[in-house]
Formats: structure tokens, C-alpha cells, sequence
């Protein structure tokens, strides 16, 4: 998959670094292509959600899950098109490591004003074990209109 052109890339860092909530998670962009996009955030003591199992907290994962989808989204449309997600839905398998939280997500479907992805959260080396899975729609927004 890969990196895309460098001002998809530069556009999608961008849009990141404007909301505060993306730069307090420090979500990361390790990999972004063709309705594919692949995100990380280092574990750290702030996004404990349970301290007695020190597991991640969920909405750091639903977090971390939407904007990923809206990455992957991102890479199919048109420059100065909007998204906004409409629905999320995140399905919680098992607790969130200690560990650095990984999310790959891709495009599903992409029309002229819906976009559907789907996501998975894991740890680096058990993808086979994921934390979470999701589903999202977002509206497009497409640029002129």
C-alpha cells in the first residue's frame, strides 16, 4: 500500500494536527493509500480507562477507530471535500494492552454523499487478536457544493 501522492498525505496530516482531541490521543499515521489508512498512538498513563485491569480506555479506541475511517475515506475523495461521521459503531472484543494501539481501516463503499469503512484495533504483532472493530459512516461533503 504505501504513502500517496505527498499532498494527500500533507492535506490528511493537516486536517489532524486542526483538532485538538487528535493531538491530545497523538494519533500517528504509519501507512495511508487507496481507501487504506493505518494509525498509532504510544500508550501512555493518561488514556488508562480502568485502573484496576489498566486497560485502555474505550473512547480513546473509538477515537482512534473513527478518525482512522475518516483517513481511509479521505484518500478516495476529491480535494475540499467534508466529512463528518454520522454513525460509529465499535464493538469491544478484549481489554486494551498497556501497549501501543494500532487501527487500520478502509473504504467499504464510497458514493456521492455517504462513505462506509470498516476498522480493526490491535496490538503490534496480534492482529490476529484484535481489541476492537468498527464500522462507520460519514457524510461527504463534496467541495462546491
Amino acid at each position: 500500500m504505501g504513502l500517496p501522492s505527498t499532498s494527500m498525505l500533507e492535506e490528511v496530516q493537516a486536517f489532524m494536527a486542526l483538532v485538538p482531541f487528535n493531538r491530545l490521543l497523538q494519533l500517528q499515521i504509519e501507512e495511508l493509500g487507496d481507501g487504506y489508512a493505518r494509525m498509532s498512538t504510544a500508550f501512555r498513563e493518561e488514556l488508562i480507562g480502568d485502573p484496576f485491569r489498566r486497560a485502555i480506555h474505550g473512547g480513546v479506541i473509538s477515537a482512534a477507530v473513527d478518525t482512522c475511517g475518516g483517513a481511509a475515506l479521505w484518500t478516495r475523495c476529491e480535494r475540499g471535500d467534508r466529512l463528518s461521521t454520522v454513525d460509529l459503531r465499535v464493538d469491544y472484543l478484549r481489554p486494551g494492552l498497556t501497549e501501543s494501539l494500532y487501527v487500520d481501516g478502509r473504504v467499504l463503499r464510497l458514493g456521492n454523499r455517504v462513505g462506509v469503512t470498516e476498522m480493526v484495533a490491535y496490538h503490534a504483532g496480534r492482529k490476529e487478536e484484535p481489541i476492537a472493530v468498527g464500522m462507520a459512516v460519514y457524510n461527504v461533503r463534496r467541495a462546491g457544493e
